[in-house]
């Protein structure tokens, strides 16, 4: 049987299966496939792939722009598909061995979180997290502005948000923002000064090449506003966003 059989054969199982939620919102196109496991060998988590890896995943926590847990993350894990874990091990090997691991923030994304951040989004009200991620930028912007979307290629599982920590001393490479910065210091073309001030610009953009050039070359792309966030270009399901939950 050959590979594309078995993916068609995979997604369509995976439609069959009982939605546990049911998206409403208006922003919503219905093409979300919920799964009736958490996840199956489509999916791995990614410290089994890359041992190497760090996790400080995020959204699992409370230091995020939203400040709260975000639905559908149940433990704080990693999942991607095969294919994109397995090519960013090939990228973690390469940086490894200049003396760089790899830190992940964030990686399959159910569509039930990305409905949270849409909920969150329209509550204008709601700012706990405002000086932190995003004080430079009116909350009623963030759709109009494109830092929050109805769908993320993150539920296609296909997709990481991740920096570099220097091996030996541990500490996270300095990269001009911190990671879901809203604002134009997160963007790859950026070119002012780095949020830790001046004198520091050329590490800092010194630092995202070597990380740019490592995903760019083993099959990743990027977008034009999140210089952390990386797809792979041959993505096992372009046009399914998944629901299921990231539990054990």
């Amino acid at each position: 049987m050959n590979k594309t059989l078995l993916i068609t054969l995979a997604a369509l199982a995976l439609v069959g299966c009982t939605a546990k939620t049911n998206p409403t919102d208006s922003r919503l196109k219905q093409n979300i496939a919920p799964r009736c496991n958490a996840y199956d060998s489509s999916f791995v988590r990614i410290t089994d792939v890359i041992p190497d890896a760090i996790l400080e995943i995020r959204y699992y926590s409370t230091y995020n722009f939203v400040g709260a847990r975000i639905d559908g993350y149940e433990v704080p894990m990693a999942l991607m598909t095969r294919q994109a874990a397995d090519s960013l091990r090939v990228v973690s090997d390469e940086l490894l061995a200049q003396g760089y691991r790899l830190k992940i923030w964030d990686a399959y994304r159910p569509q039930r979180a990305v409905n949270h951040f849409i909920r969150w989004a329209e509550n204008l009200q709601d700012t706990a997290m405002k000086q932190v991620f995003y004080p430079m930028v009116d909350k009623s912007l963030l759709f109009e502005q494109g830092y929050i979307y109805a769908k993320s290629s993150h539920s296609r599982g296909s997709t990481v948000d991740l920096t570099l920590v220097d091996a030996a001393s541990g500490k996270e490479l300095d990269m001009g923002s911190p990671f879901d910065w809203f604002g134009e210091e997160s963007h790859p073309d950026y070119k002012g000064e780095g949020l830790k001030g001046k004198g520091e610009r050329d590490d800092w953009q010194a630092n995202r090449q070597i990380l740019w050039d490592a995903m760019l070359r083993h099959g990743f792309t990027m977008i034009d506003s999140e210089w952390w966030h990386f797809t792979l270009a041959d993505e096992p399901f372009p046009d399914t966003y998944f629901d299921f939950p990231i539990s054990w």
